[in-house]
């Protein structure tokens, strides 16, 4: 502004702006100025040498000859002397050499630089056999991750690739935080669009053992899935490719993503895998920790292995004869896998046996007969429960989906209330069931609003006078959650729920669905309570079917409602208590009453929050004093009772098998 007087300003600070004016002009001035500063340097120097020499020349000529020579070598422009001209040769030459050398150091580095760049962003294609690619990034992608190098622990070289449309620095850093050390086992990220096959060519999917395909997000996600797979298919051609195991969170998806993964892939569904656990965590108290042993790799899982020969045997006694396994089921000779069949079923040749072991080759086959304790006849299970009363707490997307496995699986008179708060979306309708006349469902459902974060709305509910309180975490939204702040309404409910219940003297079992797994060791969870992070148990699925095919179809009936299933037990059940009992009595005593016995839960104060300890696949030789707190872990067929005489009614082959004796 006119008449405004301006600060002064120093002259070191009026010299750098001069300077700093210059260099941004033009190259030739930036050039220009390392000309004169290295000429006002070498120069004076090389006099300061030359008259401080004693040795050097008398006359004045002498002496700036002596300059120039010592200038121009340490400048490398050449030191030849005499006539103007062959000094100005000298020099020129020396310019071209200079600008050569530098030219060429300057080509160099950038394409090392250049070549850096394009492997920081990882555009690199790899050049990797047998190895496993996972596409995408979701809040499964470290669970998934995890359990490939749990899965590859054995193996001296192996490599995990993962593809998604992030920085690749910033992947191998997420990774590398929460994976930790990873063994023999090479990480290697890229960084693509999954969409693009061009993209998908640089993990080399055709060479790899399987391809996995994480679930986009919760909207428009499903179809990124198809596409995917599509491009996964452009890329292969003709080839077929490696197993393909994909996750959409809507059934809709599915069929479409079903005929896109080509002929070996697999299409699993997270949001009814996710329906299903809750309602058996709801339905089933105990059995979460159990499922996600099975589902881990670090630990007992379900394996494949050849069965003793000869063929013909009864399947009832090969319950007994693996001393490193507990056998669940078999499968036949064309892939089909019979879980818990009748202990006289015969077994033909080519049949192999579905265990529970460590390792698909651990299992070693020893008659474990003697073991066998005498014992008094086994009691009859226990009889149907009585009706239960559930408090569903919140609705999201999957809400639909558990309302109808409870409808499914509950007691005839069985009630389910369910509540939302009131900035919460409502249900439209309650969902109407998919029973008939000839199979009716038993639950009743109603409907009320309140919030679960106010204690006095929830104290009005008496969460207390229900046999199980559910309470299902808000949807992500499109982006998904990234800070764990998904599930901060669902631990704010576990406390209130937690403070009710200490108030009334009286437990509230719980079962918390989560969206981050990071949030487990924060929920404050009562006894008898569990925590249900789908996305987690999903991705365990995901890698444990990319491993064996097979297994596809043991889960699916695992998970679903009928059939054979996991159950626990009362131990009292099978071997008397507080007497020492060998866990090969127990076998026996399950396969009287037509189930396998694959391990057993003991009360363990130390273990939080439900105070019990799961044991897959004990010795059979060992032995315990058994108690009335101690439940045994059974797969028990729960059907017709015309499916459980001699072989096994066929079912109607569905998605899953087809495709899983495909990849087997």
């Amino acid at each position: 502004m006119e008449g405004q007087r301006r600060a002064p300003v120093s002259l070191r600070d009026r010299l750098r702006y001069r300077f700093d004016s210059t260099l941004a002009r033009s190259t030739g001035r930036l050039v220009g100025w390392l000309a004169v500063v290295c000429l006002g340097l070498v120069v004076p120097a090389s006099a300061l040498l030359v008259w401080t020499d004693p040795s050097s020349p008398r006359s004045l000529s002498g002496r700036l000859l002596a300059v120039w020579r010592v200038s121009a070598e340490t400048l490398r422009l050449g030191a030849v002397s005499g006539a103007p001209l062959r000094m100005l040769l000298s020099v020129l030459l020396g310019l071209v050499a200079l600008l050569y050398v530098s030219t060429l150091i300057g080509l160099i580095t950038t394409g090392l630089t250049d070549r850096l760049t394009e492997l920081r962003r990882g555009r690199s294609t790899v050049v990797e056999t047998g190895h496993s690619v996972v596409l995408g990034w979701s809040e499964q992608v470290f669970t998934v991750v995890r359990e490939l190098v749990a899965a590859r622990a054995r193996q001296r070289w192996s490599a995990v690739v993962v593809l998604a449309d992030r920085d690749k620095t910033e992947m191998e850093e997420a990774l590398a935080a929460a994976l930790g050390p990873t063994g023999t086992t090479r990480l290697i990220c890229r960084s693509g669009s999954l969409t693009d096959p061009a993209a998908l060519a640089l993990v080399s999917p055709a060479s790899a053992h399987a391809v996995l395909v994480l679930p986009g997000t919760e909207t428009g996600g499903d179809a990124g899935t198809v596409r995917t797979l599509l491009a996964l298919r452009a890329v292969l051609g003709e080839h077929p490719g490696p197993p393909v195991v994909a996750c959409v969170r809507h059934e809709r998806y599915r069929t479409a993503a079903a005929l896109a993964a080509g002929p070996r892939g697999l299409v699993l569904e997270s949001d009814p895998t996710a329906a299903g656990l809750l309602a058996h965590s709801a339905l089933h108290p105990g059995l979460m920790p159990v499922l996600r042993e099975l589902l881990d790799f670090d630990g007992e899982e379900f394996h494949v292995t050849e069965a003793p020969p000869p063929a013909g045997r009864r399947f009832g006694d090969v319950l007994l004869g693996c001393a490193t396994a507990a056998v669940a089921g078999l499968v036949r000779a064309d892939g089909t896998p019979l879980l818990n069949p009748p202990p006289q079923t015969l077994l033909g040749a080519g049949d192999r046996l579905l265990v529970v072991a460590a390792d698909e080759h651990t299992a070693r086959w020893e008659d474990h007969r003697d073991p066998v304790e005498p014992r008094s006849p086994s009691r009859p299970g226990p009889g149907a429960d009585g009706p239960s009363r559930f408090l569903l707490l919140g609705w999201n997307r999957r809400a639909p989906l558990l309302v109808d496995r409870l409808r499914g699986s509950a007691r005839p008179g069985s009630v389910l209330h369910v509540v939302t708060g009131p900035a919460e979306q409502a249900p439209p309708s309650v969902p109407e069931p998919r029973g008939d006349a000839a199979h009716p469902t038993g639950l009743t459902v109603t409907h009320g609003r309140a919030d679960p974060t106010d204690p006095v709305s929830l104290r009005g509910l008496e969460p207390h006078s229900y046999d199980r309180v559910v309470v299902l975490a808000p949807d992500t939204g499109d982006t998904g959650d990234t800070d764990g702040r998904s599930d901060d309404r669902t631990l704010l409910v576990l406390l209130v729920l937690r403070a009710l219940a200490q108030e009334s003297g009286r437990p509230v079992p719980v079962v918390a669905e989560l969206a981050d797994e990071r949030n487990r060791a924060l929920a404050p969870l009562g006894p008898g309570s569990e925590a249900v992070v789908a996305g987690q148990l999903t991705g365990l699925l995901m890698a444990q079917v990319s491993q064996n095919g097979l297994l596809a179809t043991v889960f699916e009936e695992l998970f679903a409602a009928g059939g054979s299933a996991l159950r626990l037990r009362p131990a009292h059940h099978y071997v008397p208590v507080d007497r020492p009992a060998s866990f090969a009595t127990v076998v026996a005593a399950a396969r009287d009453r037509g189930e396998c016995a694959i391990g057993y839960r003991c009360h363990d104060p130390t273990a939080t929050p439900a105070g019990y300890t799961v044991r897959l696949n004990p010795p059979k030789t060992g032995r315990r004093v058994w108690s009335r707190a101690d439940d045994i872990v059974v797969i028990a067929t729960e059907g017709p009772p015309e499916t459980r005489s001699g072989e096994q009614a066929p079912a109607p082959a569905t998605a899953w098998e087809d495709v899983s004796r495909d990849m087997a």
